[in-house]
């Protein structure tokens, strides 16, 4: 089996177009339109001018225009100025009956002025004696206060005085137990027996035997390191002696 042929012949273009002949043109060629009849400079100037001047009925328009808003003009100003001349006579009418109602006003508000004047000052009255009660009343209220205070500031310092004595005796008796400790030799002694102001002289003696021992000690001290000096320089005297003396 061969393969289809599905080749297809080439034809020109321009070929087939000059084989065709002239075309027949349906409308007006170049040459039509650069032959056209033109109007000549002074036409032309003409065409501006009028141009320039604009049409008649244009104008007689615009006329008619301007006289129907003048006319407008003229009504709404009139308008104005007689609403003007009203209001102003208005004004002038409200001004008379005020005078006259005020004559007969001014005898009425003189009596009604007095009475009120009146109830004015008893209610001044009134609120003076409610200030009063209500300042009494805070002032009270406030020294109650002050002396709560005062009062629980003072058992707060009792309180305070006791814990602080409690806690001494505390730490007094915790100083006794250790010094008995230290000291077996002494004698037990009942803090529920002593007072305090014999409490107070064993602990001072207490403080000053300790001292004392002390002293002592160190003084002994003191004198074995004086001895074991003297007699160093005794030996390097008998020693430097020695040869010396054949």
């Amino acid at each position: 089996m061969g393969k289809r042929d599905n080749r297809v012949a080439y034809m020109n273009p321009i070929a087939m177009a000059r084989s065709r002949g002239p075309v027949q043109s349906s409308g007006p060629t170049i040459q039509d339109y650069l032959n056209r009849p033109r109007p000549t400079w002074e036409e032309v100037k003409e065409q501006l001018e009028k141009k320039k001047k604009g049409s008649k009925a244009l104008a007689e328009f615009e006329e008619k225009m301007n006289e129907n808003w003048k006319k407008e003009l003229e009504k709404h100003r009139e308008k104005l100025l007689s609403g003007s001349e009203s209001s102003s006579k208005k004004r002038q009418r409200k001004k008379k009956e005020k005078k006259k109602s005020g004559r007969y006003s001014s005898s009425s508000s003189s009596s009604d002025s007095s009475s009120s004047s009146e109830d004015s000052e008893d209610e001044d009255k009134k609120q003076g004696k409610r200030r009063k009660k209500k300042k009494n009343r805070s002032h009270k209220s406030s020294e109650s206060s002050v002396s709560e205070t005062e009062s629980d500031s003072k058992d707060s310092l009792k309180k305070k005085k006791k814990s602080k004595d409690a806690t001494e005796k505390e730490k007094d008796i915790k100083g006794l137990s250790k010094k008995r400790k230290m000291y077996p030799e002494d004698k037990p002694l009942s803090s529920e027996s002593l007072s305090e102001s014999d409490y107070h002289e064993e602990i001072r003696a207490k403080k000053k035997k300790s001292s004392e021992e002390r002293e002592k000690a160190t003084e002994k001290t003191k004198k074995k390191k004086k001895h074991k000096k003297h007699s160093k320089k005794k030996k390097k005297k008998a020693a430097s002696s020695s040869p010396d003396s054949p």
